[in-house]
């Protein structure tokens, strides 16, 4: 039986720290997202702090969306932290591949901390395994010529030790090599949510910070974003709304579904490699 319901439950009993460096652009819609969800927000990026801000916390975000060369210290310095102690990272690559200023540091960032999840879009992962077919934009995915599966599985290959990987897209796929996860919530509209991509990435770490089966946390937190954009389009039925309204419930509904609303409504299928 599924364990999503479980894991919800225990992130709003013990309220873990969510420690994030990520962008500007979506930087409170995280920490919306994570309070939501029943986390405790903190985004420090000083480089004078982020080391002692990260070990109290629960789970560390990594985003790459508007990267400079302090951000980019300042997370390596979080990174090696957060392993030092075995806190859970989870990285964003954002942008993997547009640039080679950017895919350098994500790189450096991947060698020196090791996360324990590296979410992406199909093209971010792709670009990152050396999968041909992924093409990127900025931070927009342009397409990818294959089976994401294969780009996750890819890149878990490439890396030189244990993560999962997880692909969002209209059907999200994650696996840590040995099992493979199909998540089938969702709604067409969150693609067009600004930084849906960023939100899924604290909703993973708010899950990660309570189970150790990262596998399971991230297929959990995937699937619980998924459900509440079903549950915020379903709410605004009869009425004209577009993505920022879209987004506001979702929001709303990622506080609204309980465990057992959660457990009735995760479609994810889980099998093994």
């Amino acid at each position: 039986m599924f364990q999503g319901a479980d894991i919800l439950r225990d992130v709003r009993r013990k309220k873990p720290l969510i420690h994030h460096l990520t962008n500007y652009v979506t930087m409170n819609d995280c920490a919306a997202v994570t309070a939501n969800t029943g986390a405790l927000p903190v985004m420090a990026e000083a480089e004078e702090e982020v080391e002692e801000m990260v070990a109290s916390a629960g789970a560390a975000v990594i985003n790459t969306g508007t990267l400079t060369p302090s951000r980019a210290r300042a997370a390596r310095a979080m990174g090696r932290k957060a392993r030092e102690k075995g806190i859970p990272v989870i990285l964003d690559p954002v942008g993997a591949g547009s640039t080679a200023y950017r895919t350098r540091e994500i790189e450096g960032i991947l060698a020196e901390t090791r996360p324990a999840v590296i979410k992406g879009n199909a093209a971010e992962i792709g670009l990152l395994a050396g999968v041909e077919g992924a093409v990127i934009s900025g931070i927009q995915s342009l397409g990818f010529a294959g089976d994401p599966l294969e780009a996750a599985r890819g890149l878990r290959n490439h890396l030189d030790y244990d993560a999962v990987i997880a692909v969002t897209g209209p059907e999200d796929v994650i696996t840590d090599g040995k099992r493979a996860a199909r998540v089938f919530n969702g709604h067409s509209l969150l693609p067009l949510v600004v930084g849906s991509g960023c939100m899924s990435a604290s909703v993973i770490a708010c899950f990660a910070a309570v189970e150790e089966d990262r596998f399971l946390a991230a297929a959990a937190a995937l699937a619980y974003l998924g459900l509440a954009a079903e549950r915020a389009a379903e709410a605004l039925q009869g009425t004209a709304f577009g993505p920022l309204l879209f987004k506001a419930r979702l929001i709303d509904e990622l506080f609204l579904i309980t465990p057992e609303s959660f457990a009735a409504g995760a479609k994810v299928e889980i099998t093994a490699l």
